[in-house]
């Protein structure tokens, strides 16, 4: 039973994760949609954009994962009490979370990176 409720808030942890990601890359589009709309003026190419915002939100993500990785591995002493056939700091499992949680970020960083190449140039300048 206890297992089932960590199993359940580690979910609610990868959604949350996910709305965030996707809400800190949204707002920074937001900020940054002028200096976006003259860099399409000037002619980057779509790809470019997509690359650069998709890079920011997965740079955010190997940071997250770092702290999260040095964090488990300290943990897990505490919770080996609770494991079933795992080693407490078993290095498929920490990979297995860490692409799970890598995947989860690039996904959520692909909806605002989409929208940043539909970035109207024209529009973007007459904003300010």
């Amino acid at each position: 039973m206890l297992m089932q409720l960590l199993g359940a808030f580690a979910g609610l942890a990868l959604l949350l994760a996910a709305i965030g990601t996707y809400g800190v890359l949204s707002y920074m589009v937001a900020q940054q949609r002028r200096e976006i709309g003259i860099r399409m003026a000037l002619g980057a190419e779509r790809s470019v954009v997509l690359r650069a915002v998709m890079g920011h939100g997965l740079k955010l993500a190997c940071a997250g994962l770092v702290a999260g990785l040095a964090g488990a591995v300290v943990l897990t002493r505490l919770m080996e009490t609770l494991l079933f056939a795992v080693r407490p700091n078993d290095p498929v499992t920490l990979a297995g979370v860490a692409a799970l949680i890598a995947a989860v970020a690039a996904s959520a960083s692909f909806i605002p990176a989409f929208r940043a190449t539909r970035v109207d140039p024209l529009v973007a300048l007459k904003e300010e």
